[in-house]
């Protein structure tokens, strides 16, 4: 469900995951809900999958909306990797 170098946004409410969600594929980004990897700690138990190419794209987009994940990982072989979550331009 996971390939390597794919992206992981996981969130802290169901609520903000299907907020993000809604807003990326009204902007057409190819990202997919999918249950959370069972390594990961996830509140909802649902996250983000988007791949390498379309990382700027949909972070600014959920930066934009002031929905930026609680955590962001990159799949790396077997395991995650946790990434830094970009800062939000808005205050």
């Amino acid at each position: 469900m996971v390939n390597d170098g794919d992206y992981v946004a996981i969130f802290n409410s169901i609520h903000r995951v299907m907020q993000a969600e809604k807003l990326l594929k009204e902007r057409r980004l190819p990202i997919l809900l999918i249950p959370a990897p069972r390594s990961l700690k996830s509140d909802c138990g649902l996250a983000l999958r988007y791949g390498a190419a379309d990382r700027s794209l949909v972070e600014g987009s959920l930066a934009e909306e002031r929905l930026l994940p609680e955590e962001i990982y990159i799949k790396n072989g077997d395991k995650f990797v946790r990434c830094e979550v970009p800062a939000s331009d808005t205050p």
